[in-house]
This record gives structure tokens, C-alpha cells and sequence, in this order.
């Protein structure tokens, strides 16, 4: 786990330790060990599985490729996460990422526990058939571990629907007989995965957003009037008025963020940058967000980069560095690419005064410490990129039950969900000293405590 996860559950551990309201079975110095226990038992993975899949190449070439699945705590349900395709992928970075999905799971109340997956490679400098290989591969390896009530894991960044399809077909074809539509989620609908999962986790990440501003200080905002909570008149500054929006990211979450943003009928928003690995696009009017998504999906994903480009699709925008999303005079900036984007070096730059991260980890814990004492509201992962487990929990039950829901159905359980948290989560922000962050942390943390308790694992 990462110095950031384990630092806030220690903090959120310290908080509850005072609530005598909190597993009041333990006193004295009996709950001092429980809460020793507790941080022992969360701040490490269960399992660690490690390998390197043996890929022969179309050149004839035999590659090695260090691949994980960490299972860091199924105590609330098997273990759930994505795979990650990707050159940085390591052990410290799957097991941050596991121990993510058991705190993002408990704050949602989805009964799944937290596991991550990842391959240490660049998607884009294999064939498509070589990538079925790996696909294949993975699934050998760790077919052990995985399955529809061990392990389920999905897409992350680098993976989509083809590469579960994939994985699936490999997890039938070892295992004959054994009930299969459940072993991975984010599939593609006609190969039994949901309608909306796709588009599941940049709806959630922009949903957090608009329910914020929009339906929860439409109609709770009088309750904090007089509070002197600096988190709270950060988010009335921007309500009921026109915002400006930039997305850094605009891959699978980004571009349905960006959209959602562009579409808004709640909000009055202007899409004024978005980027990717290689260009930061501005139009301080408004960037034309369908006519860039039209030209990434006819470009492998990528924007377009020159004057050229952007004079040929018929748009007006201007080009600037990669980065320079960061620092710019926007109200709401979505994270939406990798970690660590936002640290100590960079942190003095951003001037939005609302984040959101649909990444995992964008900001570091020195920004975020920073970011926090100056008032910037900021929406942590473990809410605001929970779509994509919400709806794959659908998927799941849809796989296992032989039964499918339409997209609408889908997008009314993401958005109850998340409202359901967010109206747990808001009112103690809004009301209390503790960011958001630390909020969502210590709902997660009494969810899995209390039930390690029930369960007598803290003997």
C-alpha cells in the first residue's frame, strides 16, 4: 500500500479510536490492539501473485512479461479490480491499487473486496494478436486465483472490453463446465457484459461534480450557512453560476467526462481544455468536444496536435503543452489520465479551486495536504471513480443471473449509488474540519472494521 493510503488510514484510525460509540466491545488496552490490528490488517495485501507470462512474438522473439494479481482484502466479497496494461506497472503500484478497491468497495457499499491486476507492457508496441496472447497468458498463469466467486477482474488503464472478452473466452476454455460469465466484468454487451459500462466510470466521475453543486446545495445548503467550514464556501462560490471546465485525460474516463460536461442540463459548464500524452488543447469559448471525440476515435485516441489538424476538423483550438492543463485559470479540473500528476514541485501551479479525481492518485499526499489547507474541495478517487465497480457489480449479478438490464436501468443504479454515498459522505465534509478525502476514508474504514469485528478477525 502506499505511504498516502496507509497515512490516511492511520489518521482515520486515530479519529475513531476517540468515538467510544465505535466497536464499544473494546476497552482499555484490549482496543488498542484491536486498533494496532486493524491497521496491520489494512495496510497489507492478503496475496501477492507474482509471475512473468512467457510471450513468443511474431518475429520470432521471446518476450517475458512481469504480471501481477494482488488480492488485498475480500472481506467484504471477492476480490475486485481491473487489469492494468501499462510500462509503469509494478508491484508497489498493484498493491496501492488493490488496497484502493477495498476502501472505494466499502464507501460504496458494493459487496466486493479489493484486487488489482497488472502487465508491465506498452499495449501499443504489440500486434493485435500478439496482445491476445498475452491475454491468454494472463489467464493461465493466474487461473488459479481468479474466478466469478474468488477474483473478478476488468479493465483498467491500457485494457477494454476486447482484452475481458479475451480473458473470458481463455477462463471458459480452462475451465469447462464451470459457470464463466461472471470471472471478468467491463466485457463487451454482446458477449454478456452490461449496457453503460463503458461509459460507467466518467459518468460517475462527473456525476460527483454535478450532484455536488447542483442537487445537494440546491437543497441542503441552508444547513450550512452560518459554518465556517472553508471546504463549504469554497463549493457555494461556484454555485448557481457558470463554470469552466478542463479534463486532463481523454481516453475511455476522460472523453465521457468531457462529454457529460459538454451535454450538461444541470450545470451551466464550458469545456475550455482537455488533453492527452501528448497535447494540451484551449479555446477559452468552449472547445467543440464531440467533434475531438469523432477525431480520437479515428486516431487510436489520440487528439489532434497541430494547427493543421485542428484547422482540417473545422474547430477552433489552440495548442499548447501537455501539462500545461494543470496550471490553468479553470474553476473544475478532472483528472482522468495516471497517478501522481499533482505533487510538491507542481502543486503552487494549479489555481482551479475544485478537483476531481477520476484517476487513481493524481494528486500526492504533500499536494493534497497542501491543496486541502487552502480550501480546495477536491473529490478523491475512492468517490469519484467508483462507476466502473458500481456497474460491474450490475454486470456480475446480470452474468450470473442470465439477465440483462437496459442502459437506462444501468445508469439509474450508478447514479442512486453514488447519490446514496455522496449523501453520506457531504453533509459531515461540509460540517467538520476533515477533507473529503479523510470523510470517505473513515466511512470506509468503520464499513470494514466493523464487519472484521462481527467476524472475529481482530482476535
Amino acid at each position: 500500500m502506499s505511504d498516502k493510503a496507509t497515512k490516511i488510514i492511520q489518521e482515520s484510525l486515530d479519529a475513531l479510536m476517540q468515538d467510544e460509540t465505535f466497536l464499544p466491545d473494546y476497552e482499555g488496552q484490549e482496543r488498542e490492539t484491536a486498533f494496532s490490528s486493524l491497521i496491520s490488517i489494512l495496510s497489507t495485501p492478503n496475496h501477492v501473485h507474482k509471475s512473468f507470462l512467457r510471450v513468443p512474438l511474431q518475429n520470432g522473439e521471446v518476450v517475458r512479461l512481469e504480471a501481477y494479481r494482488v488480492q488485498h482484502n475480500d472481506t467484504m466479497g471477492p476480490y475486485k479490480g481491473g487489469i492494468r496494461f501499462h510500462e509503469s506497472v509494478d508491484e508497489d503500484e498493484v498493491s496501492s491499487l488493490a488496497s484502493l478497491m477495498t476502501i472505494k468497495n466499502a464507501l460504496h457499499d458494493v459487496p466486493f473486496g479489493g484486487g488489482k491486476g497488472g502487465i508491465s507492457i506498452n499495449p501499443k508496441e504489440f500486434s493485435k494478436k500478439e496482445l491476445n496472447l498475452v491475454c491468454k497468458k494472463y489467464v493461465q498463469y493466474f487461473n488459479d486465483v481468479i474466478g466469478p466467486d474468488k477474483d473478478i477482474p476488468a479493465p483498467d488503464a491500457g485494457s477494454s472490453a476486447r482484452e475481458m472478452d479475451w480473458m473470458m473466452a481463455e477462463y471458459k476454455n480452462i475451465n469447462p463446465g464451470i459457470p464463466y460469465r461472471g470471472s471478468f466484468t467491463g466485457k463487451s454487451v454482446k458477449n454478456s457484459g452490461s449496457l453503460g459500462r463503458r461509459e460507467a466510470t466518467g459518468k460517475g466521475v462527473y456525476f460527483t461534480l454535478r450532484y455536488l453543486l447542483h442537487d445537494f446545495l440546491k437543497n441542503r445548503r441552508d444547513e450550512f450557512q452560518t459554518s465556517e467550514n472553508k471546504f463549504f464556501k469554497t463549493a457555494l462560490e461556484f454555485y448557481g453560476r457558470p463554470l469552466s471546465i478542463a479534463v486532463q485525460g481523454f481516453g475511455n474516463v476522460g472523453s465521457v467526462t468531457a462529454m457529460q460536461a459538454y451535454n450538461c442540463d444541470y450545470l451551466d459548464t464550458k469545456v475550455v481544455s482537455v488533453s492527452d500524452q501528448n497535447v494540451t488543447l484551449y479555446n477559452a469559448d468552449g472547445l467543440d468536444v464531440p467533434a475531438l471525440l469523432d477525431f480520437s476515435n479515428d486516431h487510436d485516441g489520440d487528439l489532434p496536435t497541430t494547427d493543421a489538424e485542428i484547422h482540417d476538423l473545422g474547430i477552433s483550438a489552440e495548442v499548447r503543452d501537455r501539462d500545461d492543463i494543470l496550471s490553468l485559470e479553470v474553476d473544475a479540473l478532472f483528472f482522468a489520465a495516471l497517478g501522481g500528476v499533482i505533487h510538491k514541485d507542481n502543486v503552487q501551479d494549479v489555481k482551479a479551486s475544485i478537483l476531481i479525481e477520476g484517476a487513481n492518485s493524481p494528486i500526492t499526499s504533500e499536494a493534497d495536504a497542501i491543496l486541502a489547507e487552502q480550501g480546495v474541495v477536491i473529490i478523491p478517487d475512492i468517490l469519484a471513480n467508483a462507476g466502473g465497480v458500481i456497474v460491474s457489480y450490475s454486470e456480475w449479478l446480470q452474468g450470473r443471473e442470465t439477465l440483462y438490464y437496459s442502459e437506462e436501468q444501468v445508469t439509474k443504479i450508478l447514479y442512486d449509488k453514488m447519490k446514496e454515498t455522496m449523501d453520506r459522505v457531504l453533509p459531515e465534509f461540509f460540517g467538520d474540519p476533515f477533507a473529503l478525502r479523510q470523510n470517505c476514508y473513515i466511512h470506509s474504514i468503520t464499513s470494514l472494521c466493523t464487519m472484521l469485528h462481527i467476524r472475529g478477525k481482530l482476535y
